[in-house]
């Protein structure tokens, strides 16, 4: 399955039916009087978040949603059906954004949520609303109300609690391949990952979903490499796990060249917890492995892993550390939604 990541689609509801202008006409019945009905609403538009989805490739190949007009009013005071609406399935945590492509309509984050996009017309009334003593065979009915319509961008950002940054070919999808069942594409060249990757990791009994995305180069933020287009799938993630090739020349302008690019795309994710460590452990020899992470750790004052996806060095103790941070994030964001409502801790 191909992925895709942003979609611009066009959405329009359904018009209301036309009001009824008729009059009742029965035999031996002299002044029937007015019976024209309502016409019909007009079907909605609604989105819905569902889980067994994680791409907008749908999209690529329609991209045209119409919900369905109300019909018009009858004689006998039959009101005309109303249009169906139609529901468009989106990947849980999707941003539905306006056509100027900053103006955020809805984040659509939980699974089932829905939200109404646009809302189908009323159908106008028919003549037997305008009856009065003054005017007892109104021939006046209501058009229906206009639909509503819109152009707007679907932009996903992938539901992940962890995610691994670090330059091209730095041993995340090895990671990623070692820590689940996931299987990304892995060769020895930069920007062998070209889209996000997920993976189900389960420790201790417990699962997280960790998400591998493509490589940053220094200038990422300026659209060199892939450039900084893929970042925004990790900005939910409540931990980063920044990987460094352990035979790197110099570790330490390595991590300050990815942390730049995080920095200059968003705070956020310059805020977020960070757990740092050096990958492919198994190609060098355990006291160069140590001397470099000596040197890395001195050098962003940070505690530093050493991990090899191939051998599974260390792929447990990151997993226990990006589980507990997880865990407290989660009970801190808690504590602060508790304070908000007015609870005391």
């Amino acid at each position: 399955m191909k992925f895709l990541d942003e979609a611009k689609i066009y959405v329009r509801s359904g018009r209301g039916g036309a009001g009824s202008v008729s009059f009742r006409r029965e035999k031996y019945i002299e002044y029937g009087g007015p019976d024209g009905g309502d016409g019909g609403r007009g079907g909605d538009v609604i989105l819905e978040a569902v889980e067994n989805l994680n791409t907008l490739i749908d999209f690529r190949y329609q991209q045209h949603f119409k919900a369905e007009v109300g019909m018009h009013g009858m004689g006998r005071q039959r009101t005309g059906r109303s249009g169906k609406s139609i529901t468009i399935k989106v990947p849980v945590g999707t941003q539905v954004l306006a056509e100027d492509r900053e103006t955020l309509i809805v984040d659509m984050i939980e699974p089932g949520q829905t939200y109404m996009l646009c809302r189908g017309g009323d159908g106008g009334r028919g003549n037997t609303h305008f009856k009065s003593s003054t005017n007892q065979a109104p021939r006046r009915a209501e058009e229906g109300w206009p639909a509503e319509e819109m152009w707007v961008w679907l932009r996903l950002k992938l539901i992940a609690d962890a995610g691994l940054v670090g330059l091209p070919n730095a041993g995340k999808s090895t990671f990623l391949a070692a820590s689940s069942h996931a299987r990304p594409k892995i060769a020895d060249y930069p920007f062998t990952t070209l889209h996000p990757q997920l993976g189900v990791v389960n420790v201790d009994d417990r699962e997280f979903v960790l998400a591998d995305i493509p490589g940053l180069i220094e200038g990422a933020s300026e659209g060199k490499g892939i450039g900084t287009r893929f970042l925004g799938h990790i900005e939910r993630c409540e931990v980063l796990v920044h990987l460094i090739d352990c035979a790197e020349e110099d570790p330490v302008a390595t991590y300050k060249t990815v942390r730049e690019e995080l920095e200059n795309y968003a705070d956020v994710l310059v805020d977020k917890p960070e757990i740092v460590a050096l990958s492919k452990a198994d190609q060098l020899l355990p006291e160069m492995v140590e001397e470099q992470r000596q040197i890395l750790e001195k050098g962003i004052g940070k505690k530093v892993y050493v991990v090899s996806g191939v051998t599974q060095q260390g792929i447990k103790d990151i997993h226990r550390q990006i589980r507990d941070h997880i865990d407290s994030e989660r009970e801190r964001r808690a504590m602060e939604g508790r304070e908000d409502k007015g609870f005391q801790p």
